[in-house]
């Protein structure tokens, strides 16, 4: 059985009922729900692009999650995007690469056991989750002690750092 470590959330709609309902989800297409975090509220992080410069985007609602199944990382990529489509995210087709955008909900696979994993398409442990707290906060939530697979560092550690 894999373990993979979600951070699930997002900045558009009823928020709240998003994760739940992603939650459901998770747990009909990926696989059980072993733990999860009490829900985190944030300002938006990094280089935020707005629609026609509008105001400043609404705080993110996130929810750190730790899964057990049976897919490999690859599935559950696949199985998250289908899931944030079915919850009303679009994904931009033109913008700049390092650009962040408002949505109603966003899944983050961030661990997956203790494996290092670097594709076109898929990288984990998530690159700059241990740059931010609002990964970090929820996750020493319901795993601690794990340690980064490549930093050598907890989860605790790490939040301490940031």
């Amino acid at each position: 059985m894999n373990r993979v470590a979600l951070l699930i959330g997002g900045n558009q709609g009823d928020r709240r009922r998003l994760i739940e309902q992603a939650t459901v989800l998770i747990q009909e297409r990926i696989g059980t729900v072993a733990a999860l975090s009490s829900f985190y509220e944030t300002e938006p992080w990094g280089d935020f692009e707005t629609e026609g410069g509008e105001r400043k985007p609404e705080n993110f609602l996130n929810q750190a999650l730790l899964v057990e199944t049976s897919l490999n990382a690859h599935e559950i990529l696949c199985e998250a995007l289908s899931i944030e489509a079915a919850l009303g995210r679009v994904r931009p087709t033109t913008s700049h690469p390092r650009k962040y955008h408002s949505r109603p909900m966003d899944i983050d696979l961030i661990f997956f056991n203790d494996e290092v994993i670097d594709t076109p398409d898929l990288t984990i442990p998530h690159p700059r989750m241990h740059l931010r707290r609002f990964v970090l906060e929820p996750l020493a939530e319901i795993m601690p002690d794990y340690r980064h697979p490549l930093l050598k560092k907890t989860v605790k550690e790490m939040l301490h750092e940031v």
